[in-house]
C-alpha cells in the first residue's frame, strides 16, 4: 500500500525569489571519498569500513584534544620512572657490567661482550658529558659510586623507557583502534612494575623495548600508507625509519632479532598478496620488492655495521678483550708485534701458537703433572712470554748427533722434517708417551710433557714430524717449508703416531688455569693446527733477511671475527645463575630476579602481576577464538566476510605474531635465560590485551567503555603501589612482604626488612666514606658474584679490614649476570723470584705471575735456576693487567686479609638476606666459619 504512494513534488518558489536548490535528502552531492563495489569490497578485505578511502599520515587520526592527553600521560611516566632515581646510590645488578663497559669506552681500552654496541654507547655517551673519567671499577653489587655521574647514566635507559609510552599509545591509534584502548594501553605500560625497574638502571633492555616499540609504529604507518598510495614521498619516509630502527634495536641486543622476523613476517605476506592481485604488473611488484629489500635489510645492515665501525673507532688501545681475538686483530690495538724473520730452520728460537681456541702460545713452566709421569706441565698460554720460546733441533741422525747450526749451512724445515723442540728457559723437550693425560683420560689421548736436563739429548718420545697443511697465497714458498706466520702445519709424534693438540679444556689449579695440550690420536684437524709465530734471527742468516709481520685486518674482517667471537660465546652461556628462569615459567611470572640488597631494602626485579596475567589471558584467549573461527570456516560459516571481524583479526594477528616470535625462539636456546628477557615479547602481549579490550567494547557507548578503562586503570595502579618498594628499594615491612607473595615462588627476601615503618627512621643510609670499614661478602673464584656491606666486626674493637674483606656470599644475595669474558681469567705465570719476601701460611699453593710481553730484563738468579715464589690465599691479576699493577694489587690483598678471633662468634652476622629455613642458614654459617665448626 505505501509503495503507491505518490510522493508530492516540492511547491513552486514564489516569483521573484532565487529558485531553491534541490534538498539534500532527495538529490545527494556526489562524495569525494565514494567507493565503488569493487572498492568497497578490496576495502572490506583489508579491514576497512564502508566508504574509507583516504586517512592521515600514517593512518594515524589523533584529534589535538589527544596529544594534550598524551603529554599528561607523558608526564606521569616521566615522573614513575624518575621518581628518587638517584636511590640507590650503589650498584645495581647488571650495571657491574655495563657500567664498567662505559668506563672501558672512556678509557678507550678494548673488551667484548655479546651485545652489540648502541646501548652501551648512549650510555656512555651521557657517562662522558657528564665528565666521568672511568676511574670506577663498578666491581661489586652494593659499591657505594665514588665520583660516578651514576645518574646521568640512569636517565638514558630510564629516557627511553618514558619514550616507549607514547609509542604504544600511536601505534593502537594507527592500527584503527579507539583513543580509549590506546590510553589503558599507556597506562599499563606506565604503571608494569619489571619495566620501571629494568628502565631506572644502567642496563640495556630498556632502549632494547624502545626500539622495538619504535619499528613496529613505524611499520604501522608505513603499512597504512601502502594501503592508500605506494612509492610516495610519506611512503619512502615511513619504510627508512622503519629500516633504521630495526638497525637500532638490533645494535641494543640480537634479541632485535626478532623485531626483525616480525617485520619481515608481515612483509612477506604484503607481497604475497600483492603478487596475487592482477592489478598489479611485474614491474610494479618487483618495485615493491626491491624497496623493501633496501630499507628493511639493507639500511638495518648498514646502521648496525656503522655502530661496530664506531665501535672500533673508540676501543683503540689494548684491554682485557685482546685474548679473545686473533692476532691479526690485536695488531690494530696498540700491542702490534715487531717484524720477525721469515725463515725457519734448525737453531731458530721461535714461539708456536695454535691455530685455533684463540691461538695460545705452546708454553712451559717449572712445574710438573701432580700425576701421570710427573713430568713438567706443557699448556696453551693466551699471553706474549719468554716459557712461550722454543728451539728447533734436528732429530733425524740415529746417534742423536746435535746439528751444529752455528757454523754448518743453514737447514730449513721442511714437509716432513723430522724435528725437536727444546725450551730454552727450562732446557726440557717437548715430550709425549703413552701415559694417559691428568685431564682428559682417554684412551686416544696421550700426555705431553717437558723432559730432559741440561746435557741430556733425549730419546725418540722427543722426535716429531712436521707436516705442513697449506701456506700462504701470496708466498709459494710456505707450502713447502716451514715460513713463519704463513705456514700452518701439524706436528705428528715419531714414536706413537699422535698429533699435538689442544682444545678448550683447562687444567685445575695446579695448572693455573691454563689449556691442557694433549697428543692425540683422533685429533680434529683445527684443534691440531699451529703455526710459528716468531722466529729470532738465525745465526746463519743475513740483517737484512726477510722478515714478516701478520696483515692488518680491515673494517670487514674485524667486524666478521667480532660476530663469530660474540655468537661463539652467546651461545656458551650455559652456565646456571641463582636467579635464571626458563621461558615456560615468564608468561605466569612464576619468578623475579633479586637486583640489590642493602640497608634493609630491596630492589627485585617483579612484573605488575595484573598487567602481567591479563595479557597472558589475552594471548590465550585470541589463541582459542582463532581456532575456534578457522574451525567454523571449515564448517561453511562466512566471518571472515564481516569487515568487522577481519579488522580485528588483522589488528589482533599482527601483534600476536609479534609476541610468538619475541617469546617461542627462547625455548630453542639452551644459554642462561632472565625473566628480562621476556621484556619485548611483554610489550606485544600488552597491546594485544589492549586490542581485545577494544574488540570486546566495540559495542558499548563511549562513555560506558571509559569507565571500563578506568577500573581496569585503577587496579593497575593499585597493584603497581603494593609491589612498588621492590622497584624503588623503598622501606617495606616484613608483614606487606609476606602478604604481598602472592605466588610461593616469588623468592624476595622478606626478612631483610623492619618489622614497622617506624624502624626505619633510626636507619641511615651510608654514604661513601674511606673510615668506615667495609667488607666484601662473595668475590671467590668460579664462586658467587660479591657483595659490599659496611663491617660491623670493625666497629666494635676487632681489627677492621682497610678495604674490603672476602667472605662468602650469603644465600639469596643479588648476582649480576655472568660475563662469561671476564669468568676464566687467567692466572699468569713467571719463572722468576718475586723482588719481596712474602709471608707463607700453613696450606701453601703455588701462584706465579709473568708479564704479556716478552721478558726483556730479568733479575739475576743463582745457578740460572728460576724458582717461583709460593703464596698463600693471594689473589692473581686478571688478564690485560700491566705487571706492576697485577704484582700491586697482589701484595695489598695479602696486606688486606683479616683474621677474626672465635671470641667473636656473636659479632658474625652477615649483611644480606638469609634463606627461611634453618637448615640452610645453618649450613652456609658452617660454610662461613669453617673454625666454628671444627670448635663443635
Amino acid at each position: 500500500m505505501a509503495a503507491n504512494v505518490r510522493v508530492r513534488r516540492p511547491a513552486t518558489p514564489p516569483p521573484g525569489l532565487p529558485h531553491a536548490a534541490p534538498s539534500s535528502h532527495k538529490y545527494p552531492p556526489v562524495r569525494q571519498d565514494h567507493l565503488s563495489a569493487d572498492e568497497r569490497r578490496e576495502a572490506a578485505s583489508k579491514g576497512y569500513g564502508p566508504g574509507r578511502r583516504s586517512h592521515s599520515p600514517g593512518g594515524l587520526n589523533v584529534t589535538p584534544g589527544e596529544w594534550k592527553l598524551l603529554v599528561v600521560v607523558l608526564l606521569i611516566a616521566a615522573g614513575v620512572r624518575m621518581f628518587r632515581i638517584s636511590k640507590p646510590d650503589s650498584v645495581v645488578f647488571d650495571e657491574v657490567h655495563f657500567g664498567k663497559f662505559a668506563a672501558r669506552y672512556i678509557k678507550t681500552r678494548y673488551f667484548v661482550d655479546v651485545h652489540p654496541p648502541l646501548a652501551k654507547l648512549l650510555i656512555t655517551a651521557a657517562a662522558f658529558v657528564f665528565g666521568f673519567n672511568g676511574d670506577f671499577d663498578f666491581k661489586d653489587i652494593g659499591k657505594v659510586f665514588d665520583n660516578v655521574p651514576y645518574v646521568a647514566m640512569r636517565m638514558v635507559p630510564a629516557t627511553f623507557g618514558v619514550a616507549t609510552i607514547p609509542l604504544a599509545y600511536l601505534t593502537l591509534r594507527a592500527l584503527d583502534c579507539r583513543a580509549t584502548t590506546a590510553l589503558l594501553a599507556s597506562i599499563f605500560l606506565t604503571f608494569e612494575n619489571g619495566l620501571i625497574t629494568q628502565s631506572r638502571h644502567i642496563l640495556l633492555d630498556s632502549p632494547l623495548v624502545f626500539f622495538t616499540a619504535l619499528a613496529t609504529f613505524f611499520f604501522v604507518g608505513f603499512s597504512n600508507e601502502d594501503k592508500k598510495e605506494p612509492f610516495t614521498e610519506q611512503w619512502w619516509t615511513w619504510l627508512i625509519l622503519t629500516g633504521l630502527s630495526l638497525g637500532a634495536v638490533v645494535s641494543c641486543k640480537w634479541v632485535g632479532l626478532f623485531t626483525i622476523a616480525t617485520v619481515g613476517v608481515v612483509t612477506i605476506l604484503q607481497l604475497w598478496l600483492l603478487l596475487g592481485d592482477l592489478r598489479v604488473s611485474p614491474r610494479m611488484w618487483a618495485r615493491h620488492f626491491f624497496a623493501r629489500a633496501v630499507g628493511l635489510i639493507l639500511i638495518p645492515i648498514l646502521f648496525y655495521m656503522m655502530m661496530f665501525q664506531l665501535h672500533f673507532a673508540i676501543l683503540g688501545s689494548s684491554g682485557e678483550g685482546d685474548a679473545f681475538m686473533s692476532s691479526e686483530f690485536r695488531q690494530t690495538l696498540g700491542q702490534g708485534m715487531q717484524d720477525t724473520y721469515a725463515d725457519v730452520a734448525i737453531g731458530s728460537e721461535i714461539t708456536i701458537r695454535h691455530l685455533n681456541t684463540q691461538g695460545g702460545y705452546l708454553h712451559s713452566h717449572a712445574h710438573n703433572y701432580p700425576g701421570g709421569s710427573a713430568q713438567q706441565q706443557i699448556t696453551l698460554y693466551p699471553h706474549r712470554d719468554e716459557n712461550n720460546i722454543w728451539r728447533v733441533l734436528n732429530a733425524t741422525i740415529d746417534s742423536y748427533e746435535q746439528y751444529d747450526y752455528e757454523r754448518k749451512p743453514i737447514v730449513y724445515i721442511d714437509d716432513g722434517s723430522r724435528i725437536k723442540l727444546r725450551h730454552i728457559v727450562t732446557d726440557k723437550a717437548l715430550h709425549s708417551h703413552d701415559v694417559r693425560p691428568p685431564v682428559s683420560d682417554v684412551d686416544f689421548q696421550n700426555e705431553v710433557s717437558g723432559y730432559g736436563m741440561s746435557g741430556f739429548v733425549g730419546d725418540i718420545n722427543d722426535d716429531w714430524v712436521v707436516e705442513i697443511e697449506k701456506g700462504d697465497r701470496g708466498d709459494k714458498e710456505s707450502n713447502t717449508r716451514l715460513r713463519t706466520l704463513r705456514t700452518h702445519f701439524k706436528l705428528r709424534h715419531l714414536n706413537t703416531g699422535c698429533y699435538l693438540f689442544s682444545h678448550k679444556v683447562k687444567l685445575p689449579e695446579w695448572g693455573f688455569d691454563q689449556q691442557e695440550v694433549t697428543c692425540n690420536k683422533n685429533a680434529v684437524k683445527t684443534n691440531s693446527l699451529w703455526y710459528v709465530e716468531t722466529a729470532a734471527k738465525h745465526p746463519q742468516l743475513s740483517v737484512n733477511a726477510p722478515k714478516v709481520n701478520y696483515k692488518i685486518p680491515g673494517f670487514l674482517s674485524k667486524f666478521w671475527e667480532l660476530q663469530r667471537v660474540m655468537w661463539t660465546t652467546n651461545a656458551g652461556l650455559t652456565d646456571r645463575h641463582m636467579y635464571d628462569s626458563r621461558p615456560l615459567s615468564w608468561p605466569g611470572l612464576r619468578r623475579g630476579i633479586n637486583f640489590w640488597v642493602k640497608d634493609h631494602r630491596q630492589i627485585y626485579l617483579i612484573g605488575n602481576p595484573f598487567v602481567w596475567w591479563s595479557s597472558t589471558v589475552a594471548v590465550v584467549t585470541y589463541m582459542f577464538v582463532r581456532g575456534f573461527l578457522i574451525l567454523r570456516a571449515k564448517r561453511g560459516y562466512r566471518d571472515f566476510d564481516n569487515t568487522k571481524v577481519v579488522k580485528y583479526d588483522s589488528l589482533c594477528g599482527f601483534l600476536f605474531a609479534g609476541y610468538c616470535l619475541h617469546y617461542f625462539p627462547f625455548f630453542l636456546m639452551g644459554r642462561q635465560l632472565f625473566l628480562h628477557h621476556y621484556f619485548p615479547a611483554l610489550y606485544f602481549a600488552i597491546l594485544l590485551n589492549c586490542a581485545v579490550f577494544d574488540l570486546v567494547t566495540s559495542t558499548l557507548r563511549p562513555k560506558i567503555r571509559l569507565q571500563i578503562a578506568a577500573v581496569l586503570m585503577i587496579i593497575a595502579i593499585m597493584t603497581f603501589s603494593k609491589f612498588s618498594s621492590l622497584a624503588y628499594g623503598d622501606p617495606w615491612t616484613k608483614k606487606k612482604c609476606t602478604n604481598g607473595q602472592w605466588v610461593k615462588t616469588w623468592d624476595f627476601s622478606c626478612n631483610e626488612f623492619l618489622d614497622e615503618y617506624s624502624q626505619y627512621s633510626g636507619v641511615t643510609v651510608p654514604t661513601l666514606n674511606r673510615n668506615t670499614p667495609m667488607a666484601t661478602i662473595g668475590g671467590e673464584p668460579g664462586g658467587r658474584a660479591a657483595i659490599v656491606v659496611e663491617d660491623k666486626l670493625g666497629q666494635d674493637a676487632v681489627v677492621p679490614p682497610q678495604d674490603e674483606q672476602s667472605t662468602a656470599v650469603p644465600i639469596g644475595a643479588p648476582e649480576p649476570g655472568r660475563d662469561v669474558f671476564a669468568k676464566d681469567k687467567q692466572k699468569e705465570i713467571k719463572s722468576q723470584l718475586l723482588a719481596m719476601d712474602v709471608p707463607v701460611p700453613v696450606d701453601e699453593k703455588e701462584i706465579s705471575v709473568v708479564t704479556f710481553e716478552p721478558t726483556s730484563a730479568a733479575p739475576e738468579l743463582a745457578a740460572g735456576e728460576k724458582e717461583e715464589a709460593k703464596v698463600q690465599g693471594g689473589s692473581v691479576s686478571s688478564i690485560g693487567e700491566p705487571e706492576d699493577q697485577a704484582h700491586s694489587e697482589f701484595i695489598n690483598n695479602l696486606e688486606e686479609e683479616v683474621e677474626v678471633g672465635e671470641d667473636n662468634d656473636d659479632l658474625r652476622k652477615l649483611h644480606g638476606p638469609l634463606d627461611h629455613e634453618e637448615a640452610i642458614a645453618d649450613q652456609v654459617a658452617h660454610e662461613l666459619y669453617p673454625e666454628a665448626r671444627d670448635a663443635e
